[in-house]
């Protein structure tokens, strides 16, 4: 998918997820947390020759030249924008496809990956992501990141990713977690994940 330096449109209304994830999260997540980062970013970029990089540039650079702001809201706004499709009100159920066939080559089963991804999200200190990303020789791994971190920084192409920020979830369950790393599982978007296949 191609994310560009602007707030994207959500791909479902901000209801569709109800009771799962609110409508009141999503103005609060996307309309004000999501939105902070793409205003901070094009302040950060503006009248400078990133202003016309892509995303995945201004992330390379601000993660090389060990410049936070940068790398923390161009990383962020891409985060966001990757995660919002990893959801779907036609979403959960069980996987099916090739991302089903990789599951179970490279865990076993859907069982245990869904229990080692759920268990790393549960149990990621404070704010972060867990991902689901291919590496280099294309197995799957669940890979636990801090902060703004991204698979894009380590040459792994990101194929689902859960956000465990507590902004993602505190207005609909308080600090329980692991309640809404269990929701996670009946929106899941599948077919995003085989999308994203190589």
């Amino acid at each position: 998918m191609r994310i560009t330096q602007a707030l994207p449109e959500l791909p479902y209304d901000k209801n569709a997820l109800n009771p799962i994830i609110t409508e009141e999260t999503f103005d609060y997540h996307y309309g004000k947390h999501h939105a902070t980062y793409v205003n901070n970013l094009s302040g950060l970029v503006k009248d400078t020759p990133l202003e016309s990089a892509s995303i995945e540039e201004i992330i390379q650079k601000g993660f090389a030249e060990n410049n936070a702001p940068l790398f923390n809201n161009a990383a962020q706004h891409w985060n966001h924008s990757f995660f919002w499709h990893c959801l779907s009100p036609n979403g959960g159920k069980a996987p099916d496809g090739k991302i089903a066939e990789f599951i179970t080559r490279d865990f076993g089963s859907f069982e245990t990956f869904k229990n080692t991804f759920s268990e790393t999200a549960v149990k990621l200190f404070g704010c972060g992501w867990a991902w689901l990303a291919q590496n280099e020789q294309g197995i799957l791994e669940i890979v636990p990141m801090k902060d703004a971190h991204t698979p894009l920084t380590e040459n792994k192409k990101p194929i689902l990713t859960l956000d465990v920020w507590e902004h993602a979830y505190y207005i609909d369950y308080r600090n329980a977690r692991p309640k809404f790393v269990e929701g996670f599982w009946e929106i899941v978007n599948w077919d995003f994940a085989n999308q994203n296949l190589k």
